[in-house]
C-alpha cells in the first residue's frame, strides 16, 4: 500500500520524505489556509521535495471554474494531480481533464456509487473519507471494502485512496481491505512506529550492553 501525507506543512513533508516512506502528498484548501501561505507557491515547493503525486484541490464548485483552476494547477509541476469534488460538476470536470491527460483525484467520496461513477469518468484516484463517516456513527471501513469489491469486479484502474484517517488502526484496516493508498497526517505516521515492547526492548539491549562492557 502506498503512503501519502495529508498536510500542507513543508516541514512535515520534508521529515516524512527523509524517512523514506513517502509516496505522495494530499492537500486541501483548509490545510493551505492553516499554513497561511500562497496556494500556488506552496504547491510548487511541495513538488520540489516530492516526486510522487501531489494532489492540488480546486476552490471552484462549478464546472468552468474547476476546469480553469485545474488547468492552472496542472501547470505547476508534472506530478500535480488535480483534486475535484465528487459532484456532478466534479464528475464532468474529471472527464474533461482526464481526456486532456491531467490526472485527477475525486475527493469527498462517501458512498460506493460516487466511487463507481468517478472511475468510469477516468479518475486517477478516488478519496473516500472514512474518519468523517465514523464521526456520524457509520462504518467508514465498510465503504473501503465496498469500493474495493466494485473496482475489482469490473477492473476499474482508479486507485482507491483512503482519506480522513485518524489513527494507526485505520491504516491497518485499510491495508487489510486492499486500499491502494492511505493518506495520513504526520502524527499518524510517527505513531505507526510506536510500540511499548519496542521501547522496552531497546532499553534492555542498551542496559545489558552497558552492564557487560561499561
Amino acid at each position: 500500500m502506498e503512503l501519502y501525507i495529508d498536510t500542507a506543512s513543508l516541514d512535515e513533508i520534508k521529515q516524512a520524505h527523509d524517512l523514506g516512506v513517502l509516496d505522495g502528498v494530499t492537500t486541501n484548501p483548509s490545510l493551505i489556509a492553516k499554513e497561511g501561505v500562497d496556494y500556488t507557491k506552496r504547491l510548487a515547493e511541495i513538488c520540489e521535495v516530492v516526486s510522487g503525486p501531489v494532489s492540488a484541490e480546486v476552490i471552484a464548485v462549478d464546472y468552468d471554474g474547476m476546469i480553469r483552476e485545474g488547468r492552472d494547477r496542472a501547470k505547476i509541476a508534472e506530478n500535480i494531480v488535480v483534486k475535484l469534488p465528487s459532484t456532478l460538476a466534479g464528475l464532468r470536470a474529471c472527464k474533461t481533464l482526464s481526456d486532456e491527460g491531467t490526472r485527477t483525484n475525486l475527493t469527498l467520496c462517501f458512498q460506493p456509487l460516487q466511487a463507481m461513477l468517478v472511475a468510469k469518468a477516468g479518475a486517477f484516484l478516488v478519496s473516500p473519507f472514512i474518519g468523517r463517516l465514523d464521526d456520524i456513527a457509520q462504518d467508514g471501513m465498510t465503504l473501503i471494502q465496498e469500493i474495493r469489491q466494485i473496482y475489482d469486479n469490473f477492473g476499474y484502474p482508479t486507485k482507491l485512496l483512503a482519506a480522513s484517517i485518524r489513527h494507526p488502526m485505520h491504516v491497518v484496516q485499510c491495508a487489510l481491505a486492499g486500499a491502494d493508498v492511505a493518506t495520513v497526517p504526520f502524527d499518524v505516521i510517527k505513531k505507526m512506529l510506536n510500540h511499548p515492547l519496542t521501547d522496552s526492548g531497546l532499553e534492555k539491549f542498551v542496559a545489558d550492553y552497558k552492564k557487560a562492557f561499561g
